[in-house]
């Protein structure tokens, strides 16, 4: 096992990342003084893959745990299905020491972590990804939420987990799509943070897609690291952590605009940052190389780089919904060059003829 810290004081907690750890998650919970209830927040085919090994291993070390299931599907991230969640909790007497663990992907970590954040104002949780995007994403930093119809993580609150498990031989059970959607996020670390990484990625991109061990081990741990440090600087988005939502204001338009069933969240934020990097290139910001080493591993990763079909009022409609929108303008990551990243505002018109 390897493990990234987050300084945060009172909040602090490890990202403990290895292969084949599933088995030994129990041990790792007990010195977190967590009560014994444990609610498993989680869906139908992660349980089948991997539930009864973490079920096996809270039992076998006093907890009683017991299986949430959610629909797997960004649409199911809803105030509906944390309505459910807490019946569930509500139902089984779950206190302020019970616990909730995430066990799955993006769509599960956010919305067992908001019904955690909200329920009786807070209970632990764990988060356990099995996805490539929540291992080097999703799961680190707090950020929990639910999507409105209007826009995508338009609900939710700060609420860091106890500990975040990433067991990196569960990325074999997954699609090819669902892996390559993950290694959007990836880049973007690469892009925000870190050259040499960037160039890791480009060296080893055949042996990233036939998932080699050492390879997967090395991408999760220095993305989290990237990550860790970014939250631990500005946990609440003040300023710096801003620069993690590369790629994403065009991105989650686009999940926005298409309902959420068109495009993966990793797709999505391919297409956002390279269309982030065309606009950055627009302004004087950056040269053509970055853009162009940009989409050429974008591409080298099977990704999309290209806006589906849809309509350009749509897009920029979504987009002024977004988060990141401050005195009625949207502010844009964009790359000056690999490894280096500004925010600004950026005007509409501006938009419209990048589109």
């Amino acid at each position: 096992m390897e493990q990234v810290r987050v300084e945060l004081g009172e909040r602090s907690y490890a990202i403990i990342i290895g292969s084949s750890i599933l088995r030994r998650i129990g041990e790792q919970l007990k010195p977190l003084e967590i009560g014994e209830k444990i609610g498993v927040v989680t869906n139908a085919k992660v349980n089948r893959l991997c539930g009864t090994i973490m079920i096996r291993s809270l039992r076998e070390n006093g907890f009683d745990p017991a299986v949430f299931p959610v629909p797997d599907g960004e649409r199911y991230k809803s105030l509906t299905w944390a309505g459910r969640l807490y019946d569930h909790l509500v139902q089984k007497k779950f206190e302020r020491g019970s616990a909730l663990i995430a066990l799955g992907g993006g769509v599960i970590g956010d919305l067992a972590g908001f019904v955690a954040a909200t329920y009786l104002r807070g209970i632990p949780f764990v988060q356990v990804p099995t996805t490539l995007v929540a291992q080097v994403d999703a799961s680190i930093g707090g950020k929990t939420a639910v999507n409105h119809k209007r826009g995508k993580n338009l609900i939710g609150a700060f609420y860091q987990p106890k500990l975040v498990y990433s067991d990196v031989s569960l990325l074999s059970t997954l699609s090819e799509r669902d892996f390559l959607s993950g290694l959007a996020e990836v880049v973007k670390y690469g892009i925000i943070a870190d050259d040499s990484f960037f160039g890791f990625l480009e060296t080893q991109a055949s042996r990233i897609l036939a998932r080699e061990p050492d390879c997967l081990l090395k991408m999760v741990r220095r993305s989290s690291e990237i990550k860790a440090g970014v939250i631990q600087r500005d946990e609440r988005e003040g300023g710096l952590r801003q620069i993690l939502n590369y790629g994403h204001t065009i991105g989650h338009a686009l999940e926005t605009a298409t309902g959420y069933r068109k495009l993966t969240h990793g797709e999505a934020i391919s297409i956002g940052m390279v269309y982030a990097g065309k606009l950055a290139e627009r302004l004087g910001l950056c040269g053509p190389e970055v853009v162009e080493r940009q989409t050429a591993l974008l591409r080298a990763f099977g990704l999309p780089v290209a806006l589906p079909k849809i309509r350009l009022a749509d897009i920029l409609h979504c987009m002024e919904r977004d988060k990141k929108v401050k005195d009625g303008n949207i502010h844009f990551v964009l790359a000056d060059r690999i490894g280096h990243v500004i925010v600004q505002p950026v005007d509409r018109n501006e938009l419209k003829q990048l589109f």
